[in-house]
């Protein structure tokens, strides 16, 4: 008996560490969205800069839109942004953020105003609920919405030209494709 017990915690070692390395090979990058296919999730949330306008997930129905989760306590999304700004001359593409978790309004936007405001709107979600519905991670991630309001792709991770031209911009473009048949 004695022996037996003296194997049960390098058993128990040996089951953590398999469980532990198969948890950090996870990319969190390639974590599909249960969402995708699906409908963008009710929500009734106010505009950062004009917290009067309401916008919801009928706001995203129309042309294909990228939505952008981002946060001013987010480091990567302080990396991304210079690339969002890029992307935001493409006029033909909606770029519409969503400001997550920032408690101080104030303080987003003027984050915006210093280094330039990428999104043709801004959703406020200061309690992280519409982000929660999406099943984000943490910020940012990128979906792409189709012109019907379906959530098409999550992309978790900073947007780069290599992200986008690998991965966004094709579905990018045969979305638009399929909207114009429509």
């Amino acid at each position: 008996m004695k022996r037996i017990t003296f194997f049960i915690p390098f058993i128990l070692i040996i089951i953590l560490s398999i469980v532990l390395w198969r948890a950090l090979s996870l990319n969190p990058q390639e974590l599909d969205s249960v969402l995708e296919g699906r409908a963008v999730p009710a929500f009734k949330l106010s505009s950062l800069h004009k917290p009067e306008r309401l916008f919801t997930q009928k706001d995203l129905i129309g042309q294909v839109t990228l939505l952008n989760i981002w946060a001013t306590w987010c480091p990567a999304c302080k990396q991304e942004h210079p690339y969002l700004m890029q992307l935001a001359q493409n006029k033909d593409l909606p770029l519409i953020g969503i400001n997550y978790r920032d408690p101080k309004r104030e303080k987003s936007i003027k984050e915006l105003e210093q280094f330039g405001n990428p999104f043709q709107k801004v959703i406020y979600d200061p309690k992280g609920q519409l982000g929660l519905d999406l099943g984000v991670y943490g910020a940012p991630e990128t979906y792409v919405i189709d012109h019907l309001g379906i959530i098409r792709m999550r992309h978790a991770g900073i947007i780069n030209d290599r992200v986008w031209k690998s991965k966004i911009e094709p579905l990018v473009q045969q979305l638009q494709q399929e909207a114009l048949v429509h």
